[in-house]
């Protein structure tokens, strides 16, 4: 039958059900759909496959216009979790009071629809304009075989993050503070995007302290009762108390635009000398502070601590042997080392550190009891006992004492070992040093805070340890990061193996005078090819 032919009787057969005489019309109908029956027919099947182009602006648009007009569960119907959706996209109108909804769709990319956001926020006779840009995703529903909406917060505003947060707009939970260097210099979310979150953390806990009174703002109320509002739009500035940081801005600054060349970074400065922290800064898409919040296996920059394990035990020493094999095995596992690095049956600790051969150090594992490592990390680098008060939420490592594989694992800095950069930076500063400083970035007579303490390193263990970071830093594995950099200088190399990833995490620490710092990159590769420019990019401002 021919398109036309076809057009024409359906729309004959719709135009006898309009007058009233359609009689049989159904089946007529039924019958060019390819469902034809003698009797009525059953629900079609549920759809399957990805979401048409077609289902994908039809269910963004449905959706968009629920969201503008207010209509918080029409507008939930069309994603694939409404108990969720519903709430949130309730307090959009009433306890955020936005307004004036205009929402207008880009061009969609495969199932993911951008879209901009224009409304009007209005609370206590006052109003602002509020504009900014969100995606959302079209999924095929599991059970219904609909296309819905993909629910995640982050589909209402960008910075919505759990899934029971909501939004607000009243008096702020804490007032502003004005944020300084340790120079007086102002510190801004616009000047040092990556702060924005540790800004927040700061005016939270120190807000009431530094004198200030709060405003009335748009802000993100975050379900987990830790983490601290968020705000998005002020309509009614507060007074902002002034609060001193151990920041500097020109090392910040370098922190910044060291991270944003590599994806998934974090990298702390601190004064080694103090526990200062000079510069934190983190480029990752989910805004989390991996610099001092992150849970990571070290790899080899954790050789540091493992060195200084072997010496404060009498097991070698910087010039004593440290012979480095193909491979060794411990407890049923074999571990092995890059594949380009040739055995060296009569290395000293120090070659295998500088090439960071991890059979050296793991062949001094049955000499070790399961809690060496464990003794060595909290008691001398202050790791592992959680209680650092920096003054914000920070990790403070952990080092535990295992046995069985794990045990050898950790001795390279994988296995059940965590660390974030800002505990590497520690480990970096306590070496350089001798003394274990708690890493402080708001200072402790600020609130006459407790800080950890360990009793750090002898003379003689730093005198080694600085030796073999400094060779490493001149002519190992981080020699190539660290060219140019001249002074007392020093570093150590790390990557780490992750399950289900392809390429393993780089790390990298280093110190430059009275500088030391360490960064993570996810998925980086070897610490010297990601990390380590990161590093020796703020050694090159700190240092």
């Amino acid at each position: 039958m021919r398109t036309g032919v076809k057009a024409g009787i359906v729309t004959a057969v719709l135009a006898a059900m309009v007058g009233g005489a359609g009689y049989g019309a159904y089946n007529i109908v039924s019958a060019l759909n390819g469902d034809g029956g003698s009797g009525a027919s059953g629900p079609a099947p549920a759809r399957t496959g990805p979401p048409s182009g077609d289902e994908v602006q039809e269910t963004a648009r449905k959706f968009f216009a629920a969201w503008a007009k207010g209509q918080a569960a029409e507008a939930a119907s069309y994603t694939n979790n409404a108990a969720k959706a519903e709430p949130l996209l309730t307090s959009y109108g009433q306890a955020a009071h936005i307004t004036g909804v205009r929402i207008t769709p880009g061009a969609a990319s495969g199932a993911t629809v951008p879209f901009t956001v224009k409304a009007t926020v209005s609370y206590g006779g006052r109003s602002k304009p509020l504009d900014y840009s969100s995606r959302l995703t079209v999924v095929r529903g599991l059970t219904t075989g609909r296309a819905l909406v993909d629910w995640q917060p982050s589909v209402v505003h960008p910075r919505l993050t759990g899934m029971d947060d909501t939004l607000v707009t009243g008096e702020a939970a804490s007032p502003p503070v004005q944020a300084v260097d340790r120079d007086g210099v102002v510190l801004t979310k616009d000047a040092y995007p990556s702060l924005g979150p540790i800004l927040d953390e700061l005016r939270a806990k120190y807000g009431e302290q530094a004198g200030g009174s709060p405003g009335v703002e748009l802000s993100v109320h975050h379900a987990d009762a830790s983490v601290p509002d968020t705000s998005l739009l002020t309509l009614a500035e507060g007074k902002a108390g002034k609060l001193t940081t151990t920041l500097s801005a020109p090392v910040q600054a370098a922190a910044e635009k060291a991270v944003k060349n590599y994806a998934e970074s974090s990298v702390v400065a601190v004064k080694a000398s103090t526990g200062e922290v000079l510069a934190v800064a983190n480029h990752r898409g989910d805004g989390f502070n991996a610099a001092f919040l992150g849970k990571l296996a070290p790899g080899s920059t954790m050789k540091i601590v493992t060195a200084a394990t072997l010496i404060d035990n009498g097991l070698t020493t910087a010039n004593g042997p440290a012979p480095c094999p193909d491979d060794v095995m411990w407890e049923g596992q074999t571990f092995h080392n890059l594949k380009s690095m040739k055995p060296d049956p009569d290395a000293t600790l120090a070659d295998s550190f500088a090439r960071s051969c991890n059979t050296a150090f793991i062949k001094y594992v049955k000499q070790l009891k399961n809690e060496s490592l464990n003794q060595e990390a909290t008691e001398r680098f202050g790791l592992g006992q959680d209680n650092w008060q920096t003054g914000i939420p920070s990790f403070d490592g952990s080092v535990p004492a295992v046995e069985g594989p794990d045990k050898a694992a950790a001795l390279i800095g994988q296995g059940q070992v965590q660390m974030s950069p800002l505990n590497m930076a520690s480990v970096t500063a306590t070496a350089m040093t001798g003394a274990f400083h708690q890493p402080v970035i708001v200072p402790r007579s600020l609130d006459d805070r407790e800080l950890a303490h360990a009793r750090g390193l002898s003379p003689d263990t730093v005198r080694q340890l600085r030796a073999m970071m400094n060779r490493t830093a001149t002519s190992g594995t981080a020699a190539q990061a660290m060219a140019g950099l001249h002074g007392r200088i020093g570093a150590k190399t790390g990557s780490a193996e992750v399950d289900g990833q392809s390429k393993s995490n780089s790390w990298f620490t280093g110190y430059r005078g009275d500088v030391a710092a360490a960064a993570m990159t996810q998925e980086g590769g070897h610490g010297g090819d990601a990390a380590g420019p990161i590093v020796a990019s703020v050694l090159r401002v700190g240092g």
